[in-house]
């Protein structure tokens, strides 16, 4: 039950009403305690998979969209036409594997720093996070 409190609280401080299939939602997007890789149509899949009851594409989309909007959720562009989303939130590295369309954490003991040496006027790094493309052999 105090899951469920926090995915009301997730939903509502991010402008959602909660509904059982919002609430459906965060259960495979926070119930877990590992990272979370998944596409808009990932989600769709797994939601159907393990819901007797449909939810929307236009539903998932929205609540997805919303929890990035608010922070809980990060968003990885892995090309112009296909961005994956994290449940893990910090700054981190990943590997997309072209042949599985799988995007890995890669752990920060795993990559030296990363050193920038241009300087832009007025900005400053937010943060960097690099993306591994990899392909078989």
């Amino acid at each position: 039950m105090s899951n469920n409190l926090n995915f009301v609280a997730k939903l509502r401080n991010s402008g959602l009403r909660p509904t059982k299939q919002r609430i459906k939602i965060c259960e495979i997007l926070f119930g877990s305690k590992e990272t979370f890789h998944f596409s808009i149509n990932d989600l769709s899949k797994i939601i159907a998979q393990k819901n007797s009851e449909k939810i929307s594409l236009a539903t998932i989309y929205n609540t997805v969209h919303a929890f990035l909007g608010k922070g809980y959720l990060k968003q990885i562009a892995v090309n112009s036409e296909q961005s994956y989303y994290d449940t893990n939130t910090t700054d981190h590295h990943h590997f997309y594997d072209i042949d599985k369309d799988k995007l890995i954490d890669i752990h920060d003991s795993e990559v030296e720093p990363v050193k920038i040496n241009r300087k832009i006027p007025g900005k400053r790094i937010k943060s960097i996070e690099v993306l591994v493309k990899l392909q078989n052999t």
